[in-house]
């Protein structure tokens, strides 16, 4: 598990909670869009069966979890609004590498900790949310966003020597951390 080094603050999930619809506006657009990033990996390097398959299935799973939360959303009377830039993600696709071994380990490394992020943002939410549906549901993705998160730095270092890898994510992780704690505090994921 990616360790972060950079704890959302509390003031975060009050600002969520507070405009919760919109964060779930936020919530569809990012599964979406993960869904996409999945099959973008896969049309990216095909030559790599282990990624392949493990890409595919993670599309899968993101846009069914893009289903359930359209779901959710049209349960409280909403429509889909058009997706938004998440500053963040474009913020660590900034520090992804040029280079054939540099680009797939940053690919690699910063989806994972973005999924890490996740993790912890959706475990945030499950916790503050009284018992229900809602609340099991985001318990639910706060454990697959921690699988996620293993499965790509465990890709990453069945193609490239861990060391490198290691080093790697140690860098990604302060950049990582220096961005979030400049993040303006808003009813969505980052």
């Amino acid at each position: 598990m990616t360790t972060l080094r950079y704890p959302t603050p509390a003031e975060w999930t009050a600002t969520v909670l507070a405009d919760f619809d919109t964060f779930m506006q936020d919530h569809a657009a990012a599964e979406k869009k993960a869904s996409g990033m999945a099959m973008s990996m896969v049309s990216h390097y095909p030559d790599k069966a282990e990624l392949i398959q493990a890409m595919t299935e993670l599309a899968v799973e993101e846009l069914t979890h893009y289903r359930q939360v359209v779901k959710l959303i049209y349960a409280r009377g909403l429509q889909l609004q058009a997706d938004k830039k998440d500053n963040y993600v474009v913020q660590m696709r900034q520090h992804i590498r040029h280079g054939k071994d540099a680009y797939l380990l940053d690919r690699l490394l910063t989806a994972g900790i973005i999924e890490a992020r996740g993790a912890e943002r959706f475990g945030l939410i499950a916790s503050a949310l009284p018992a229900g549906p809602l609340k099991t549901f985001y318990q639910s993705i706060t454990r697959s966003e921690q699988r996620h998160e293993d499965l790509f730095v465990a890709l990453a270092e069945k193609y490239l020597p861990g060391a490198m890898v290691q080093a790697r994510l140690d860098e990604l992780l302060d950049t990582e951390a220096a961005i979030v704690r400049h993040l303006p505090l808003r009813a969505a994921l980052h």
